[in-house]
C-alpha cells in the first residue's frame, strides 16, 4: 500500500514539472527566443570607437549562468577577414527596462574574399551580472540592417 502512495505521489509531482516548465519560475524562460526587425539604423558613430556596425545580427540569444547570464550574438559582415567584435552598451533616452547594444567590428585592414555565410559569421559576448539585469524586460543588439531583440 506504501509503494502505491508513493508512486502516486511521484506521479503527481512529475505531472507538475510540465506547468513549471513554461511557467516564469523556470529560470531557463527567463528570456525567450530572439526576434528581429528590420530598420533603417541611423547612429553617430562616437569618435571613441571607430568600428562600424556588423551589418546584420543574424541570431541573439540570453544563457542564464550562476550571478548572470551571458549575451551571445551572432553577425553576419559583408565579407570575411572582420576582426575585435564587441556588443557596445548604449543608453538611449526612454528605454527604462531596456538594455541596448550595439554590435561593432573592425573590418579587415585589405579587401577581402566575400565566399560563404558561415566563413564571414562572427559571434560575440558579454557577461551581464544579476544586479544589471533586475528590472530589465528586454535586451536589443542593434546592427546596420536590423536589430535583434529578446523579452522575458
Amino acid at each position: 500500500m506504501r509503494s502505491i502512495a508513493a508512486a502516486l505521489s511521484i506521479l503527481l509531482l512529475l505531472s507538475a514539472c510540465g506547468a513549471v516548465r513554461d511557467s516564469r519560475f523556470n529560470p531557463f524562460n527567463w528570456f525567450g527566443g530572439a526576434e528581429e526587425r528590420r530598420v533603417a539604423v541611423v547612429v553617430e558613430q562616437a569618435p571613441a570607437d571607430p568600428r562600424p556596425l556588423v551589418a546584420e545580427v543574424r541570431n541573439l540569444a540570453v544563457e542564464r549562468i550562476p550571478g548572470g547570464a551571458i549575451i551571445r550574438a551572432m553577425g553576419l559582415p559583408p565579407t570575411q577577414g572582420y576582426w575585435d567584435a564587441e556588443l557596445v552598451r548604449i543608453t538611449p533616452e526612454g528605454t527604462a527596462g531596456t538594455l541596448v547594444y550595439e554590435f561593432r567590428v573592425f573590418p579587415p585592414p585589405t579587401p577581402a574574399r566575400r565566399s560563404t555565410e558561415r566563413s564571414r559569421e562572427v559571434v560575440v559576448g558579454r557577461y551581464v551580472s544579476d544586479q544589471d539585469l533586475a528590472g530589465i524586460r528586454s535586451i536589443t543588439v542593434i546592427g546596420a540592417q536590423n536589430r535583434r531583440i529578446v523579452r522575458r
